[in-house]
């Protein structure tokens, strides 16, 4: 005959049955999650993991809600290693709101772009290639600091020398802050991910790489092609008019993250 103690045992099964598959779906979340690389996938895998705690509270699964208890605070610290430059990246342009609101301006001036991009489009002409920098709001001593210092004023004609393949300064970043040439040969951080056109060479994986981990904007002349590509917030955007790279460096220089409506897809989709 079947009793009350039966019935107990049978939902207790259950019980258990439906905390192993609640934790085996959550750990298929959190995995897809790791295989991105961009900060909304965060906050996707912390609302997984939140909304895997509120059901276990909600029908009482304790043995799901002592292990919340265990792995919270390591999970935690493992997803802010993980993701270190993505939270970087985000917490600056968080940081940043207010001081927005305060400046007024821009780091780099239209006819000093003018004179940045005349060089690009010369470089094209004469099949050369080139990366520029342009730092924001995040730190980037480091890069610089992988370079010759060149501390000049910003001229077409220097541009040029610098990335002359006669020159021991043409493999590498230059980097341009305040209006003004910092340095030069450069070293930038190569990006590992897997989904960006296969046919880019060093340059665009290094613009890439640099835009990955902060929030500076690059320029990507490509000595193969002469397309000329930005690079920031992650991606690249390839084979520009210079009319559109004027437009966003105005824009994203002058402290505003904007992305210009003439570009409609990054580099990362589609060549």
């Amino acid at each position: 005959m079947w009793s009350f103690g039966s019935t107990a045992n049978v939902l207790d099964y259950l019980k258990d049955i439906i905390q192993i598959l609640i934790l085996a779906w959550l750990f298929y979340r959190i995995y897809l999650g790791l295989l991105q690389t961009k900060a909304t996938q965060i906050f996707l895998i912390l609302i997984y993991y939140g909304m895997g705690f509120i059901f276990s509270y909600l029908f009482k699964l304790d043995f799901f809600l002592e292990l919340y208890h265990v792995v919270t605070l390591p999970f935690i610290l493992f997803l802010c290693v993980i993701y270190h430059p993505e939270l970087r990246r985000a917490f600056s342009s968080l940081m940043n709101q207010r001081r927005r609101l305060f400046r007024i301006g821009s780091q780099t001036t239209g006819e000093q772009i003018d004179t940045i991009l005349n060089a690009c489009s010369m470089l094209v002409s004469v099949k050369r290639g080139a990366l520029i920098v342009f730092p924001r709001h995040i730190d980037i001593k480091s890069i610089i600091d992988s370079g010759t210092k060149v501390n000049a004023d910003l001229s077409s004609a220097l541009i040029l020398t610098i990335f002359d393949h006669d020159t021991p300064l043409h493999d590498g970043a230059l980097i341009i802050n305040g209006g003004r040439m910092v340095a030069a040969s450069c070293y930038l951080p190569l990006s590992e991910q897997t989904s960006i056109n296969a046919s880019f060479g060093t340059r665009h994986r290094a613009a890439l790489g640099l835009a990955e981990q902060s929030d500076a904007v690059i320029i990507v002349v490509s000595e193969e092609t002469g397309a000329i590509s930005l690079a920031y917030n992650a991606n690249i955007y390839y084979n520009l008019d210079t009319a559109t790279i004027k437009e966003t460096l105005l824009a994203l220089l002058s402290y505003h993250d904007v992305l210009p409506t003439d570009v409609k897809e990054s580099a990362n989709e589609k060549e």
